[in-house]
């Protein structure tokens, strides 16, 4: 271990002399209260060290001593339910030890509960060949969550030992003889360097979607399983919303959500909100299933640069076991604004809008570890990690570095507008500035598994819009009344797919999830409405008659109906329809 002495200090940077035997990205423990802080830059026996607490009160020629190890996170039972900070402390452990909500400097708890005792059964019997990656046995953590003990990347060998029982989490369950000659010691925990992806077998192509419920996103700008994705947008857009329902909604097993420099009083939200929230698929608590990684805009602003890649290896760690995991990053602007701080501390010279010329670098690296794989181990196991990442540009402007860096590297972009959202139509995504790169590998599984004109309708809808949007400027200086007959039908299908597809209450208890049978259907019967009355107008009708034929309501209100009652319903519409266009037909009054 290298120890040192303080010489300078700047606010979270501390510079250490006398430590020429650290490593970069090494942990350090500062001055006589053991601050936690990492080495993020060397020259000669000088290191700069980030500090992850609060550095009022050091000087020079305090202590440093260097633990010779980099950053890491303790992965094992106890991980899900947790509400951690940007360096993996508990924060429930640290109250119940200090008593106090305030974290207190130099507070050492451990990540994984040390005094729980967890119930092993095993997977392979003594004797077994195994490989890194393979599963040695599992432990019921949650009602939902049964964690798989894998066997550590790189520990191939035999089982020489290996018993059921029930062990804490640092209590040795198996022991596997190494190729190498080494016994190895496996405990229910593991720990990884948080800037180190976990190794897997192969990335798989993105064909299969990420089921959200929302419909904007589901039918128009789908994301994949193990995709990327960004949100960006201004304040009181909507970002945080969008990133609790697919918290709450999305197709995954397990969902890590870090509040990365948001609002203390937001991340409340969602401590009291999660608990209370019943998982639709199993009945228990979304908690069950979900670790909360909290690092609000108080908290020092070294943390939050660490609390992304703490977040995104608890991920990976339940990836690797198999399970399909959604990763929500609220928001990446406040940790590209924490980097923009540490380089101007360390006076490297700045790029575009003061943050570092490796802005787009470190973005990469953080979204590159979202995928779908194959995972190590000898059995064909698939995971997926999906990452979906907030941007808050200053003043909605999405020219601005952190937004144009992350969509080099997303595939899909939810673009929140404020004019939508003072509108109070959420969720605010708008269809003509957003995109989905995913469409073409994705069409064909809709078409296949949902309705083989799934696309050809989607298709539909957004010729729709994009021609609304033409005719609107037409509008705005000749007046609705100027447009041709067919034109003033198709703003109303606009309105109809604006109203009563893409606006979505996230507090209503039926809407707030759409399943995609319901989306198509939906979708069907606003374009029957459409077509019926474009044959209506070639025969004759008047399309004041077709504007207002009461069955649009009960369109409008089809997505309320409760899912076991969608194709009686719809039938019921359907037939309503064809009537009261038939009468529009028959009756021919012009207006």
């Amino acid at each position: 271990m290298s120890k040192g002495t303080i010489k300078k200090v700047a606010g979270p940077l501390v510079v250490a002399e006398g430590m020429r035997d650290a490593n970069m990205f090494d942990v350090v423990h500062v001055s006589e209260n053991s601050l936690i802080g990492e080495i993020i830059e060397i020259h000669g026996d000088e290191a700069s060290i980030q500090v992850y607490e609060e550095t009022a009160g050091l000087a020079p020629g305090a202590p440093v001593e260097s633990t010779g190890a980099p950053m890491s996170v303790e992965l094992g039972p106890g991980l899900i339910g947790s509400i951690y900070d940007g360096i993996q402390r508990p924060l429930d452990a640290i109250m119940e030890k200090t008593g106090s909500n305030l974290l207190q400097r130099g507070i050492q708890v451990p990540s994984l509960n040390r005094d729980k005792t967890w119930h092993f059964v095993p997977a392979v019997k003594t004797g077994a060949r195994v490989v890194g990656g393979d599963i040695l046995g599992t432990v019921q953590e949650t009602h939902i969550v049964t964690e798989k003990i894998m066997a550590a990347p790189g520990t191939d060998g035999t089982v020489k030992e290996i018993a059921e029982g029930d062990f804490h989490v640092t209590d040795t369950v198996a022991v596997i003889a190494g190729d190498d000659g080494a016994e190895h010691a496996q405990t229910l925990m593991q720990k990884w360097p948080v800037r180190k992806g976990r190794p897997y077998k192969e990335k798989l192509s993105p064909e299969m979607p990420l089921v959200t419920g929302q419909r904007v996103i589901d039918t128009l700008f789908p994301i994949s399983k193990g995709g990327v994705a960004a949100v960006p947008g201004p304040f009181g857009s909507g970002k945080t919303v969008v990133q609790h329902q697919l918290a709450k909604w999305a197709d995954a097993d397990i969902v890590v959500y870090i509040g990365c420099g948001e609002r203390g009083n937001e991340m409340t939200d969602v401590l009291n909100e999660f608990p209370e929230l019943k998982d639709p698929k199993t009945g228990f608590s979304l908690m069950e299933r979900t670790v909360l990684i909290a690092n609000t805009s108080d908290m020092p602003v070294a943390a939050r640069e660490a609390s992304i890649y703490t977040g995104i290896t608890i991920a990976e760690y339940f990836r690797d076991m198999g399970y399909s995991v959604a990763l929500m990053a609220d928001s990446t602007s406040r940790w590209a604004e924490a980097l923009r701080e540490m380089s101007g501390r360390l006076e490297e010279m700045p790029g575009e809008e003061g943050y570092p010329a490796y802005l787009g670098s470190r973005l990469a690296q953080f979204y590159e570890r979202a995928g779908r794989v194959k995972t190590l181990g000898s059995d064909d196991r698939e995971g997926a990690l999906s990452v979906i990442g907030a941007v808050s540009p200053a003043g909605g402007d999405i020219s601005e570095p952190v937004t144009q860096a992350t969509l080099r590297i997303v595939k899909v972009f939810w673009s929140l507008d404020a004019q939508l959202a003072h509108e109070r139509h959420f969720p605010a995504i708008n269809w003509l500035t957003s995109y989905s790169l995913y469409l073409d590998s994705l069409g064909s599984w809709f078409d296949k598994n949902v309705e083989k004109d799934w696309m050809k309708k989607r298709g539909q809808i957004m010729l729709i819009l994009h021609d609304e949007s033409e005719l609107k400027e037409m509008v705005q200086l000749v007046g609705e009344d100027a447009l041709s007959a067919q034109d003033r039908l198709k703003m109303e299908a606009a309105r109809s797919i604006r109203e009563d597809y893409l606006h979505q209450n996230a507090f209503h208890e039926i809407d707030t999830y759409s399943s995609l049978r319901k989306q198509y259907l939906l979708m069907d019967l606003i374009l029957d409405y459409y077509d019926a009355c474009s044959r209506a107008l070639e025969k004759g009708a008047s399309i004041g008659k077709l504007v207002s034929v009461p069955v649009r309501e009960q369109i409008g209100r089809y997505k309320y109906i409760p899912e076991d009652q969608l194709d009686t319903e719809y039938e019921k519409i359907e037939s309503e329809l064809n009537a009261e266009i038939d009468q529009a037909i028959a009756q021919k009054e012009d207006f």
